[in-house]
């Protein structure tokens, strides 16, 4: 697709990089928002963080963490908690679950990678990670 507005590109090139991870961690059942959140949570023996502050490391809405926190839930690999500090707020840690399967994870996702640098080139990737961090 050709066009001079930024975000459609950005937006078009978002789509297609995160197919390469769907597929890549498809194996271990999550997509690469899933795994985005897991790689944020602190594991099943530390302190849970709310929702809210998970939102903040991630850079996401709160509504749109909170959708996908009650997906991982559901498939076992986050534990809801209530907040030691504000018992109305929700605390989240990784499960034992998680742990393995984002062991399993690493490595698949690590192919993604090294498919996108396949694609644009290691220099080109760098390069590319280095201007989205600029906005």
């Amino acid at each position: 697709m050709k066009t001079d507005c930024y975000c459609t590109s950005l937006r078009v090139a978002a789509r297609r990089a995160s197919a390469i991870y769907d597929r890549a961690l498809e194996p271990v059942g999550v997509n690469v928002a899933q795994w985005g959140l897991l790689r944020r949570l602190p594991p099943p023996d530390a302190e849970p963080i709310t929702i809210q502050a998970l939102a903040e490391r991630a850079e996401l809405e709160r509504s749109t963490v909170a959708r996908n926190v009650r997906v991982l839930v559901k498939l076992g690999l986050v534990e809801m908690t209530t907040s030691r500090d504000d018992r109305r707020a929700s605390a989240l840690r990784l499960t034992e679950n998680a742990v393995a399967v984002t062991a399993e994870a690493l490595p698949l996702w690590r192919s993604a990678q090294a498919e996108i640098e396949e694609i644009l080139t290691a220099d080109s990737a760098a390069e590319l990670r280095r201007l989205a961090l600029a906005l």
